[in-house]
């Protein structure tokens, strides 16, 4: 592989790391993904949670085994969609990622792109700007370290190097760190971390990171949008207080929960994501809101809006990732395509006239 001082060198092998499943993880200070447990985890509940959590993994880890009978792709169909929303065992997951959302595809038309990404000539800039973030991605994770072998930051590097040259409008953003992060911990492969990449960036979440972020500020102003049709009480707490919904969601969009929710849970929000688009996101957000109505509701300046915001993402509700995504498809009600589509085109021609 390519170390980010040499330059790129191809015909090298693709990075490996073995993430161990949950079931056979023991609990102790590193989670599954290699995330350190911080000194406040409640070993106690989180084994009271997996006892019941395993039993659903084993369940659907048989059924996907039996869907996917050794096959390399997965067909679009109401089943699948199924089975997605129930959750992507571990070892299902970049098989499906790549399928379902069209990185394979992608990947196999455009045979060693990636790596005559690495192998042209580096914008400085670019390079130095990724280089300022590396060693900011995940400190607590054991793969981000120099010390580990392989080391995770060679390949981000890579990925977000590659991206940059990919798509000059974008280059490189915070939070697409932490993105391409996740892909590598899961994918355990470059080129297809990039190109998962490509479709959240490009397809699912496009002008996200773009030096507008037009796409993002939309999203943003969409929500605050859906929480006045479905939420009006919180919508209006806002209002009175003056909140902007930048300020209380912009990481929530920005880093697609990362180190906003429990790694579980995020995984399997991204495993919808990946399947059914942005939509997810509103579905989640709108969750997180509906169910803690009475908490926001309590707050009583600005600050203790945030305060509660914060803590509405934290504790068993969310740790419970199985239940958390069975309420996501429930609690928000009827969120249908054509509804998030109108709401983006006021939002956006909003947003526009008010910057110009």
């Amino acid at each position: 592989m390519m170390d980010p001082r040499n330059g790129a060198r191809s015909g090298q092998p693709q990075l490996r790391i073995n993430v161990p499943s949950t079931a056979r993880e023991r609990v102790d200070s590193v989670d599954p993904y290699g995330f350190e447990r911080s000194s406040e985890f409640d070993y106690e509940s989180y084994e009271e949670l997996m006892s019941e959590y395993l039993s659903v993994l084993t369940r659907r880890s048989i059924k996907w085994s039996k869907l996917l009978k050794g096959k390399q792709r997965v067909e679009r169909n109401l089943k699948l969609k199924r089975y997605v929303r129930k959750g992507v065992p571990n070892e299902h997951r970049t098989l499906v990622w790549m399928t379902a959302s069209g990185a394979q595809e992608k990947m196999e038309r455009n045979s060693g792109y990636y790596h005559s990404l690495l192998q042209t000539q580096h914008d400085p800039k670019l390079v130095e700007t990724i280089n300022t973030d590396l060693h900011r991605t995940f400190p607590d994770n054991v793969h981000f370290r120099k010390s580990s072998d392989p080391c995770l930051q060679r390949a981000l590097y890579h990925v977000l190097l590659a991206y940059g040259h990919h798509n000059p409008a974008v280059g490189y953003c915070q939070g697409m760190n932490f993105i391409a992060g996740y892909l590598l911990i899961i994918t355990k492969d470059e080129e297809k971390s990039f190109w998962l990449m490509e479709i959240l960036l490009g397809k699912i979440l496009p002008d996200y990171y773009t030096p507008a972020m037009l796409g993002l500020k939309m999203d943003q102003e969409v929500l605050g949008e859906l929480v006045r049709m479905k939420v009006p009480a919180v919508w209006k707490l806002l209002q009175d207080h003056g909140v902007m919904w930048t300020l209380l969601v912009s990481r929530w969009f920005i880093c697609l929960f990362i180190d906003v929710l429990p790694v579980e849970t995020v995984l399997r929000i991204w495993d919808c994501l990946f399947y059914e688009g942005s939509k997810i996101l509103f579905r989640v957000a709108l969750t997180l809101i509906r169910h803690h109505q009475a908490e926001i509701l309590r707050a009583q300046n600005l600050p203790d809006v945030c305060d509660r915001f914060k803590r509405i993402t934290k504790g068993p509700d969310v740790q419970d990732c199985h239940t958390f995504m069975q309420k996501i498809f429930l609690e928000p009600g009827s969120l249908s395509m054509a509804t998030v589509s109108k709401l983006r085109g006021i939002c956006r021609a909003r947003i526009v006239a008010e910057e110009s």
